[in-house]
């Protein structure tokens, strides 16, 4: 069964390659071949998984686990804190920390509500009108949330929510990457193992290794569901709209 495709795309991968050459000689007309291994440039194919039903719930119950594994260690959540800073008198009054978490409860439903109608391939016509709408209000609240956080970006840096948002981005690109195999005629998950945490051991083993076609993989597969994870793309069409905006710097 192929995959539903979010986004595909190439990369270039230095490859050695026999290379074979005849020449034939004027004088015996007899031809040598000579053969010797040089290395070029290959275009290798890419492909970011759509992910499944089964595997949004999976993904989500990553998040709660990472959440809940945070909170037992004393890391505090984004309202949490808020609160916290509310109650001192300090980073938000106490109607703005009502109004901060109203807003990042409201981003939270917002996302698995987009996320959920995404995934559904023939969209009726309410359902279409409803993802709309529903792009358009979490661009509103997310600039709200910007808006109020950024004077204070590195306090939210380190709460449980962005640890786990974190670890929830990485179980995507641990299990929605796919690299095309030449061998087997198919495109197959490029971080190998059976379950996550061999995933992960492998996913460590690269990000130790000096493999420039690695490096490009990992940049651009987190970049594209970055983008669809913020509800910034769900199209080909929108995510190279992206790409190109993000590689002018204007992201």
């Amino acid at each position: 069964m192929e995959n539903k495709i979010l986004y595909q795309f190439t990369i270039d991968k230095k490859v050695e390659v026999e290379k074979e050459s005849k020449r034939t000689s004027k004088k015996t007309g007899e031809t040598t071949i000579t053969k010797k291994k040089v290395i070029e440039e290959v275009p290798i194919e890419i492909q970011i998984k759509r992910p499944s039903r089964r595997e949004l719930e999976e993904a989500e119950l990553e998040y709660s686990i990472e959440i809940s594994n945070c909170i037992k260690k004393g890391i505090l959540t984004k309202a949490m804190l808020a609160k916290k800073y509310s109650d001192t008198g300090g980073l938000f009054s106490e109607e703005d920390a009502l109004k901060y978490t109203q807003l990042y409860k409201r981003a939270v439903e917002l996302q698995n509500d987009y996320i959920r109608l995404e995934t559904v391939d023939s969209k009726s016509e309410e359902q279409k009108e409803k993802f709309e709408k529903v792009k358009e209000e979490i661009a509103t609240v997310r600039k709200d949330i910007v808006e109020m956080e950024s004077t204070y970006q590195s306090l939210f840096d380190h709460t449980a929510d962005t640890k786990a948002q974190n670890r929830l981005l990485q179980w995507y690109v641990l299990n929605l990457t796919y690299i095309y195999d030449e061998k087997s005629d198919k495109f197959v998950q490029y971080f190998e193992g059976e379950d996550l945490k061999e995933k992960k051991d492998f996913y460590y083993k690269k990000e130790e290794s000096e493999d420039e076609f690695y490096s490009k993989l990992i940049d651009k597969a987190s970049t594209i569901l970055a983008f669809w994870f913020f509800n910034q793309a769900s199209s080909p069409e929108e995510f190279d709209e992206l790409i190109k905006k993000l590689e002018k710097g204007e992201l």
